[in-house]
């Protein structure tokens, strides 16, 4: 008689958005569903933690049918998305980010600047020169003062001259000890809350469903998934991640593109 396989051993599978859950067509193939639909029927828990606000991220959501708990903003954000609201949220010090911008800016020279506000329903703001991915809704200002008029969860700059890497960098030495700065994806350079992470929504988060660090498994592709992958007992890069991830992560899966995810899965199920 064959002994009984083991359990699926992880109660939480993390999963990051951009270049990890979805294609690059922003969808989620039916093997990677089908993965994760047979880690939760072994009792383990999806939870999405995106860079994503939840304006940002809400319609992906739905479009997925997802119901649970998802980490947004960086981890500012801990949603609930069967109910559509947020259960908690992180402001950005905007005085703070102010003096962390004109620090900066004294340093490199002007930036392009986008902000993200408060909320379910909140807005992002875009100044003049910022790039924007194509399809993600914007509101374009002519006047950048009026990104300060509200709550915010974070910034966003763009350098004329200086690629993510050196403007993370650069930003990190110059005004790290008043505000965190991550690089979230392609031009997408993030000014967040002192201490904030995808690790702390995510702790959060993982709070409230009853599970532990010890039993979590985290997908990214992002030096800003770093924090999570120390936080998680198993840390799985994409193919396609940064350097920087696949040097902190206990392996490495194939891309978006060719389901890392269910790859992954499939061999822990098989296991299970």
């Amino acid at each position: 008689m064959s002994p009984s396989p083991a359990p699926f051993p992880y109660k939480l599978v993390a999963t990051d958005l951009d270049g990890t859950l979805l294609r690059d067509d922003d969808t989620v193939s039916e093997r990677t569903r089908e993965a994760l639909a047979a880690a939760t029927a072994a009792g383990a828990v999806h939870i999405i933690v995106t860079g994503r606000a939840v304006p940002w991220t809400r319609h992906v959501l739905d479009d997925l049918g997802y119901q649970g708990i998802a980490v947004c903003g960086q981890g500012a954000q801990v949603y609930d998305a069967g109910a559509h609201r947020l259960l908690t949220s992180v402001t950005l010090d905007r005085q703070l980010a102010g003096l962390a911008l004109a620090k900066l800016e004294a340093e490199v020279g002007p930036l392009a600047l986008a902000a993200s506000r408060d909320g379910v329903d909140g807005e992002v703001l875009f100044g003049p020169g910022y790039q924007v991915q194509e399809g993600l809704p914007a509101v374009y200002l002519k006047d950048t003062t009026e990104v300060w008029t509200a709550p915010l969860n974070k910034l966003y700059i763009q350098h004329p001259g200086l690629d993510d890497d050196e403007l993370v960098q650069v930003a990190r030495a110059t005004v790290g000890s008043l505000v965190d700065v991550v690089m979230a994806g392609p031009g997408i350079v993030e000014i967040l809350p002192l201490g904030l992470s995808k690790a702390t929504g995510l702790s959060l988060a993982a709070r409230r469903l009853g599970v532990k660090a010890a039993q979590t498994i985290a997908f990214g592709d992002m030096p800003n998934d770093i924090p999570m992958f120390g936080w998680a007992a198993h840390g799985v890069a994409m193919a396609n991640a940064h350097a920087e991830l696949k040097a902190v992560a206990d392996e490495v899966t194939t891309s978006n593109q060719a389901d890392g995810i269910a790859v992954v899965l499939e061999r822990l199920l098989g296991a299970a």
